[in-house]
């Protein structure tokens, strides 16, 4: 038996309200084609973060693992880049 490996994604968090759970965008880019044209396309994806340590703004990785919920099937592994809270 042979182990897959697991897809890796990096993405923008754009919702961190919901408890364990955040929001986060992933852009990819593909070629149209008839047009050849390159496009961006983006999804939103639903990831658990155990710690509640990410905000809206962080990059982050997200890893697909098993289902955990009806929607949730990706993990939080690491912030790549925090953004600055400006406060008003």
């Amino acid at each position: 038996m042979t182990l897959q490996a697991t897809r890796q994604e990096v993405g923008i968090v754009v919702n961190a309200s919901l408890d364990k759970t955040i929001t986060v965008l992933v852009q990819r880019k593909v070629k149209h084609p008839l047009y050849k044209k390159i496009l961006k396309r983006t999804t939103k994806l639903l990831v658990h973060d155990e710690e509640n340590e990410c905000s809206e703004g962080d990059e982050v990785t997200i890893q697909e693992c098993i289902p955990i919920s009806k929607n949730k099937s990706w993990k939080f592994i690491k912030i790549i880049k925090r953004t600055e809270i400006k406060e008003k």
